[in-house]
Formats: structure tokens, C-alpha cells, sequence
């Protein structure tokens, strides 16, 4: 049996790094949970299922999702649909981690990903790019995020009021300009511009002419599809 990838184990020291890693940004995540408090008393929930809902589903963007279908007969069908599309990139993202999570404990595996939001993923995606497999940045930075979008939720049933309208101040974009980030400062291939732009292209198209949040598997099957298409770097060295 080969020996695990070093940093692919989860200890108690990765995952307070994680934490500490993981802070700076989920405080923004609190503004965020407070316009979901906010919002879903005003959809009609009770403070009390505000809170389970952040705690057990922490899903922030399937969450508002589900409040503009939220109403006394609730659309199931549509619900699941949409909350299956938004949510669908996350089928990517556990495939893509799955080789440096397969050596541990089926408990540790499964409570990871549990924990699997865009911006862990994206940190410990970055780490593995620079040659670590940190599980404790995922599970760390898992944690920081879940408890600033508990109590962004707690503070918006508490209060009622708050930023409604975060794209108002551009704190819309704050997720996507971080996820832009890792991935500009992840390896340099000229071949990945492939992909990423079918992926864009496929997303805008989706986001103009199909139905709402389409966009989003759309795109990642876009992408996808256009990645598994690149001949390997082994095959490009080869023909250079």
C-alpha cells in the first residue's frame, strides 16, 4: 500500500490552519447570513427555521433560491430541480478531491465533504496545486465558514433588518472575485483557456435563453466536456 500524500491526513493542527486561513473571508459570509435571516422571516419562516435550515442545510445560494419558491403551497418538483442545479458543481468539485480523500476513514471522507463549500474547496485546491494535500484546510476552513453563516442568520432573525440587497454594495461579487483569484494564481496551462471558455460561454448562453439557474450545470458540463477533449500534457510534450 502506498504511503498517503503528505498533508492528506486530518489532524487537529490542519484543521485549526484551516480556521485561522478561512477567517478573514467568512467574516464577509456574516452579511450574507444576516439578509438570509432577513429575508426569510419575510418569506414567512419562524426565527427557529431560519437557523435549522443555515445550520443544516449551508447551502447560502440554494437557500435564497428556495425562499422565492417559498410561499403557503410550496413547489416541490421546482424546488429539488433547482436546488439540484445550483448545487450540481459540487459534483465536480467532490470527483476532483476524491483521489486525496480516499485514504481516509469512510467518517473522516464523508464528514469532509459535508463541510465542502466553494471557497474551502477553492483554498484547498490552491494548496494541492503547490504540492499539498491540506484535508485540513477543507474541513478548517469548512467550519469557519458554517459558523459565520449560522450567526450572519442569527443576527438577521435577531435584528429583522440588515443589508437585503448586498449587490447594492457589491458584496455579490466578494465569493466570486476570491474563486477568480485562486484560479488566476493556479498553474499557468495556456490549454485551460479552453475549457474555461466553453464553460463561460455555455453559462451566458444558458443564463439568456434557458431557465433560471441552468446556467450553472450548464456551464460546468461545458467545461467538462471541453476539458476531457484537451489531448493529456504527456500527449502535448510528446507532440511538441
Amino acid at each position: 500500500m502506498s504511503a498517503p500524500t503528505p498533508g492528506a491526513h486530518l489532524d487537529r493542527a490542519g484543521i485549526l490552519s484551516g480556521i485561522r486561513r478561512m477567517a478573514p473571508l467568512s467574516l464577509f459570509v456574516v452579511v450574507f447570513g444576516l439578509a438570509f435571516g432577513v429575508a426569510a422571516l419575510s418569506r414567512g419562516l419562524t426565527g427557529l427555521e431560519a437557523l435549522l435550515m443555515s445550520a443544516l442545510v449551508f447551502a447560502g445560494a440554494s437557500q435564497f433560491a428556495a425562499l422565492e419558491l417559498w410561499g403557503a403551497e410550496i413547489p416541490l418538483l421546482p424546488l429539488i430541480a433547482t436546488t439540484l442545479a445550483i448545487n450540481a458543481r459540487h459534483l465536480l468539485m467532490g470527483a476532483a478531491i476524491q483521489p486525496w480523500l480516499a485514504h481516509l476513514p469512510p467518517a473522516q471522507r464523508y464528514g469532509s465533504l459535508v463541510l465542502m463549500s466553494d471557497s474551502n474547496w477553492a483554498m484547498a485546491a490552491a494548496d494541492r496545486r503547490n504540492g499539498e494535500t491540506n484535508v485540513g484546510m477543507l474541513v478548517g476552513g469548512g467550519i469557519a465558514l458554517w459558523l459565520t453563516w449560522v450567526l450572519g442568520t442569527l443576527l438577521g432573525v435577531i435584528f429583522g433588518s440588515g443589508i437585503e440587497e448586498p449587490q447594492r454594495f457589491g458584496l455579490d461579487v466578494i465569493m466570486g472575485c476570491f474563486l477568480l483569484t485562486m484560479l488566476v494564481g493556479g498553474r499557468r496551462d495556456l490549454s485551460m483557456l479552453l475549457p474555461w471558455t466553453a464553460a463561460a460561454l455555455a453559462a451566458l448562453a444558458a443564463m439568456a435563453w434557458l431557465p433560471v439557474h441552468s446556467h450553472v450545470i450548464v456551464g460546468a458540463l461545458a467545461g467538462g466536456l471541453a476539458g476531457l477533449l484537451l489531448p493529456s500534457r504527456g500527449e502535448r510534450e510528446a507532440a511538441a
